[in-house]
């Protein structure tokens, strides 16, 4: 018997590397609990760690480039280097400070593809490398990138903080391209001028300034729905999306968009009061933005299409991190 719509999307999601890989955070984390630090705010399970700094949180993250595509196609190794860290620190609702990165290529014109990427990365977005560390001298080829930004102690947005009865809110800069060795991230940053590409990453500090949202997340590699479970995950929380309500290009295969890693794309979870303010901030910066769903209280992850509905994931059973929210 052929699969439904949604059952078919649901299979694809839990079996997408960029999800199924996430299941060994945990088993890292666990390892250095951050209970009774007091200035640790957050921690495991948000996009950044955010830190008490008086009136203040400091927003700390970091991000990997995996080696193969540093290798097959190392400009954007060096700009997703520096894209994902600023998109991490505004799904927090923050604004990004800096960045250091560790640089291991033994290869010059590897070395100098990788490091095209970082400059673009920085003169677009405007947020600078203040040091890090080189290997020039390695046997492997990897890029990995920390970034500090700030946000007013009152506006973090965290993303373990999903309520029951809200909203689900995603919104997607729809104008972009896959490129040739990237068949699953969509860049939409290129096409953009600077102004429109920093004012992106400011409507979500605006959406945190304006208390809008319970939680946010930026859509990242396990893709829109995976990004989405994360959050259901470790906020304790399930919901029911519409995969009809998601917003996606003419002509791109729903499943392919759904495991997309986006230039621009977030997830919030918002009191339905909010919704459409959310979703108006960002289409005044050139984003596409629906209501897809419901939070609920029971666990579970669905997807509903034609009429059906299947179950994608069931966290009394099923992992995507492991994290779970805090006692």
């Amino acid at each position: 018997m052929a699969l439904s719509r949604a059952s078919e999307v649901a299979e694809a999601i839990r079996s997408y590397p960029g999800v199924a890989r996430k299941s060994s955070i945990s088993g890292v984390t666990s390892k250095f609990p951050t209970d009774g630090f007091a200035h640790v705010i957050a921690a495991e399970g948000e996009d950044a760690a955010v830190l008490d700094y008086g009136e203040f949180c400091v927003l700390f993250a970091a991000d990997g480039i995996m080696e193969s595509l540093v290798r097959d196609a190392p400009y954007y190794a060096g700009y997703f280097g520096v894209l994902v860290n600023v998109n991490d620190i505004a799904a927090m609702g923050g604004r990004a400070m800096g960045m250091t990165d560790v640089l291991a290529v033994a290869d010059d014109a590897l070395r100098d593809e990788v490091l095209r990427g970082m400059v673009e990365g920085v003169r677009q977005f405007g947020v600078p490398f203040v040091g890090g560390h080189t290997h020039p001298d390695c046997t492997y080829s990897a890029l990995d990138v920390s970034v500090v930004g700030k946000v007013a102690k009152g506006d973090v947005m965290l993303s373990s903080t999903a309520r029951p009865g809200d909203d689900i809110v995603i919104v997607i800069d729809l104008v972009g391209h896959y490129p040739d060795a990237l068949p699953y991230a969509y860049v939409s940053t290129e096409h953009r001028s600077d102004d429109v590409v920093r004012a992106q990453m400011e409507a979500a500090a605006t959406v945190a300034e304006k208390h809008l949202a319970h939680a946010c997340k930026d859509i990242s590699n396990p893709g829109s729905i995976g990004t989405l479970g994360m959050m259901m995950e470790c906020s304790g929380t399930g919901c029911t999306v519409d995969l009809d309500r998601i917003p996606r290009p003419e002509g791109v295969d729903e499943i392919k968009w759904i495991n997309t890693y986006q230039g621009c794309g977030f997830v919030f979870s918002c009191s339905p009061e909010h919704s459409e303010e959310v979703i108006s901030i960002f289409e005044a910066v050139s984003c596409s933005g629906a209501v897809v769903g419901k939070v609920d209280g029971t666990g579970v992850m669905k997807l509903e299409a034609d009429g059906e509905s299947s179950i994608v994931f069931d966290f009394s059973k099923d992992v995507i991190t492991g994290i779970r929210p805090k006692k």
